[in-house]
């Protein structure tokens, strides 16, 4: 029981990758000019699928499959025009397939009015088609010999197929493959069983049984090719032209009584040993050998609560490492060469192996990428508004605990860009539009960190009707002072909602919020860019990894503290020309031509007074993932190193300007400070200023 629950769970792990290909190809066919081969492999996922779930007896996928791809192969085979009809049925079919899949691997039920209404779509196109008949039920093949064959005619090509046990596990059935054969001429089938181990030695992974066919008639290689289209990855088959004159089988090929030897779900004959017959030509055909398979990387499949073990024990190396780096510098040893040149080569050692853990964590966004395109589907559908999904940088790589976590939160993203940040189609209409709305999903690495946006073509942010609903529904007082940014954030309020009727995609003031409670949980943050009439950007940045981060520690009065270094342009002691004043108390820095804000941390963090000098610390010119810059202005700065990142609101709660907390060597605790939260409170701040004077004006 428990290598059939191993197996099956393998199935399901092959389906994901089937779904994959599937989603891709068909996004393909959606494109004018696309190759035939994109149909083949759309067809040959559905197969699979087909063939897997026929293994484990989920009839309903089967049922659904099979209606499935014989749609598509009359496609395939040109029998079939495509069109935007036939395509949306195709995307809504795959979906269809993915939630029976989802169904049986969760052992729950299906929507069954949907997938019999998707098989009534299916079968009106079948139906269409003249060359379609009633279905084809396997029955036991059974080839008599009472009539002489020609044997060994000039055209007659000799078969030998061998099937690994990748294609017993996928499903497929070699009576299928030897009826298809009878179909292209005259056959001799003989099975071998010489390779079969006795049963008490019989190993799944080396099934032994192999077939000789011998076909007759004008039949190609070609066409002998196409019967193992779909299956020539787990098999060997090689084939031979035999030459000879024409004549009828010699006396020991008739076999009088013919033997039996019953397989499941076919007959086949065992016959005497061939007649000598010398082939005029050979060229065997090996479609996967040993050679074959060993140039492909070996994978092995691991459990992800082992890798995340390992990321743990890595994690503690980098502490303990910390650890005899204090001690070291405590006990005077810091200036041995041996000593510094030992602890470098532990440090680089356990830097070297982080990052191949990462590696291993690391995977890319595709398929989160390509599960957004049926959210798409669906909230257009229920809007009504035609819009496109364009994907940019799907290979880029996040850390996997990322992947599943991700899903919610660009789920709301896209529904939200639908329903509305886009116009209806009268709308864009008037304004000279494209009646097709685009949204816009991409993920780049940026300074050491995720990006992912969500961008739509729509009108954009209405921040007065935005001010008018937070007003109303009591979450900003009234008359309430704030920037253009303040008032993008209200969209992330919880309770927030500018859609005044419930329906299936909004109006129920759940959304962005999930949004940022998500993202922040992964160590990231949510920003927004809008331009009236333009369109709007919703901007996530992630961490690379949630468990370790290059830091700078710095000292704030009597604390340690570590900023991340992906944030840190440059470190600076100004003199003072470099600084400006303005305002009450605000000091701006004079760098490269550019007026940057000081902020000090000392003061942010209230572990000092507010009346220190920017020229008596330490400036840190950071820039954040919004483009932003500041100058921190620090007390001291102490070392660079990798930290291990803890929790600090699972483990205690919400503190301001604080992203989460690390140990240090010796064994005292340090916050890591968010810069991005710090200098967006500053903006806000200036953008209040600045408000307020425009008002005073």
């Amino acid at each position: 029981m428990a290598d059939l629950d191993e197996f099956r769970e393998m199935f399901f792990v092959e389906c994901d990758e089937l779904q994959e290909v599937l989603a891709s190809g068909l996004r393909e066919m959606e494109q004018p000019g696309f190759e035939k081969e994109t149909v083949h492999a759309v067809f040959r996922a559905v197969h699979s699928i087909k063939g897997g779930a026929a293994a484990f007896g989920l009839s309903d996928l089967v049922k659904f499959a099979h209606r499935f791809e014989t749609v598509l192969d009359l496609i395939r085979s040109d029998r079939m025009d495509m069109s935007a009809q036939v395509m949306a049925l195709f995307h809504r079919c795959s979906d269809c397939l993915a939630d029976l899949i989802t169904s049986a691997r969760a052992g729950g039920d299906a929507d069954l009015g949907l997938i019999d209404g998707l098989l009534a779509e299916l079968d009106a196109l079948i139906e269409t088609d003249d060359t379609i008949g009633e279905v084809i039920e396997f029955t036991p093949l059974t080839l008599d010999f009472e009539q002489a064959l020609p044997w060994a005619a000039p055209a007659c090509l000799q078969v030998r197929i061998t099937p690994l046990s990748e294609l017993y596990r996928s499903g497929n059935d070699p009576a299928a493959l030897l009826t298809a054969l009878r179909k292209l001429g005259s056959t001799e089938v003989r099975l071998e069983v010489d390779d079969v181990p006795p049963l008490d030695a019989w190993d799944a992974e080396r099934p032994g049984l192999s077939w000789n066919i011998q076909i007759l008639g004008d039949v190609a290689e070609a066409q002998v090719l196409s019967v193992f289209e779909f299956v020539e990855d787990c098999c060997v088959l090689s084939i031979s032209t035999l030459s000879g004159e024409t004549q009828d089988a010699p006396p020991a090929l008739l076999d009088p009584e013919p033997r039996e030897t019953r397989m499941p779900d076919m007959v086949m004959v065992s016959q005497p040993p061939e007649a000598e017959v010398q082939p005029a030509a050979t060229s065997p055909r090996p479609v996967q050998s040993a050679a074959d398979t060993s140039a492909a990387a070996p994978t092995i499949r691991v459990g992800l609560e082992r890798v995340d073990r390992l990321m743990n024990m890595i994690g503690e190396l980098v502490i303990k490492e910390a650890m005899l780096s204090q001690v070291i510098q405590t006990a005077g040893l810091h200036e041995a060469p041996d000593v510094v040149a030992g602890l470098d080569s532990i440090r680089q050692l356990a830097g070297e192996i982080q990052e191949s853990v990462m590696a291993i964590r690391a995977q890319p966004l595709k398929l989160v990428f390509q599960r957004m395109h049926r959210i798409l589907r669906e909230a257009a559908d229920a809007t009504g508004k035609p819009v496109r999904l364009v994907t940019i940088g799907e290979q880029t790589e996040v850390d996997k605990t990322m992947i599943e976590r991700l899903i919610d939160p660009l789920t709301h993203m896209i529904r939200n860009s639908v329903d509305h940040g886009l116009e209806d189609s009268v709308t864009r209409q008037r304004l000279g539009k494209p009646l097709e709305g685009v949204i816009t999903l991409s993920a780049a690495h940026r300074s050491g960190r995720v990006q992912i946006e969500v961008s739509d073509d729509g009108g954009g942010i209405n921040r007065t009707r935005v001010r008018q609903i937070a007003e109303e529904r009591g979450l900003i007082a009234p008359g309430a002072n704030l920037g253009p940014a303040e008032i993008d954030q209200l969209l992330f309020l919880p309770g927030f909602s500018s859609k005044q009727e419930v329906s299936a995609l909004s109006g129920r003031g759940v959304g962005l919020d999930v949004v940022r409670r998500e993202i922040m949980a992964l160590g990231g943050r949510v920003m927004i860019q809008s331009a009236e009439g333009e369109g709007t950007t919703f901007s996530i940045a992630l961490p690379l990894t949630l468990a370790v981060l290059e830091g700078m520690l710095i000292q704030l009065g009597d604390q340690t503290m570590v900023l991340p270094i992906t944030a840190v342009q440059e470190t600076l002691q100004p003199n003072r020309a470099m600084l400006h004043g303005i305002g009450e108390g605000t000091k701006l820095l004079a760098n490269r031509g550019e007026l940057i804000p000081i902020i000090d941390l000392c003061c942010t963090f209230g572990l000092a007074p507010c009346e220190k000098s920017a020229e008596s610390g330490v400036l840190i010119v950071v820039e954040t993932d919004s483009r932003r810059r500041a100058a921190f202005r620090v007390d001291a700065i102490f070392d660079q190193r990798q930290v291990v990142i803890k929790s600090l609101e699972q483990n205690y709660g919400r503190v301001p300007g604080v992203s989460a907390a690390t140990i240090l060597g010796d064994g005292q605790i340090a916050l890591i400070i968010d810069p991005e939260e710090i200098v967006l409170s500053l903006s806000n701040e200036q953008g209040r200023l600045m408000a307020a004077m425009a008002s005073n004006g």
